[in-house]
């Protein structure tokens, strides 16, 4: 059985696992594209990429979506850049590690409208959970897992 190269695009503009999934990274040898409208410091690391987008609404999903590939991984909480890539063959995660799937992101997309709808009726004050230790735990064990997968296949 041959492995191949994994790439791991990462929508980094307020990611809370952008250490995580370099951790990860480093230990299969994976490549990592971090790609923010801001705030990104460069690595010296040739396997860590930093891509500065413009400012704007979708840019960095935009570059993302651009370059994605079948068999690589978006690492997002942006629902709809999940559906755009996951149209691309992606494989995207949360960083929670709840991966999106062709089965669970229209329903992820139908939840989004109605939240949004109820902040603007007031119905709502939006409110996120925390991130927790817990969500970084599964986030690592998912995207170890997402990334032997991507190798073998």
């Amino acid at each position: 059985m041959t492995e191949t190269a994994v790439q791991i695009y990462v929508d980094a503009d307020a990611c809370p696992v952008k250490d995580e999934v370099l951790r990860v990274a480093a230990r299969h040898g994976a490549a990592v594209t971090l790609v923010a409208n801001f705030g990104l410091r460069p690595s010296r690391d040739p396997m860590i990429r930093t891509v500065m987008v413009p400012q704007g609404a979708d840019a960095a999903d935009d570059w993302i979506v651009e370059h994605a590939m079948p068999g690589d991984i978006v690492v997002t909480n942006d629902i709809p850049l999940a559906g755009r890539a996951l149209g691309k063959g992606a494989a995207v995660l949360g960083a929670t590690g709840k991966p999106f799937t062709a089965a669970s992101i229209g329903m992820a997309l139908a939840m989004r409208e109605l939240n949004q709808h109820l902040r603007e009726t007031g119905e709502s004050r939006g409110f996120n959970a925390s991130f927790t230790a817990k969500d970084r735990q599964n986030f690592l064990q998912a995207l170890d897992e997402a990334v032997v997968k991507a190798r073998r296949s």
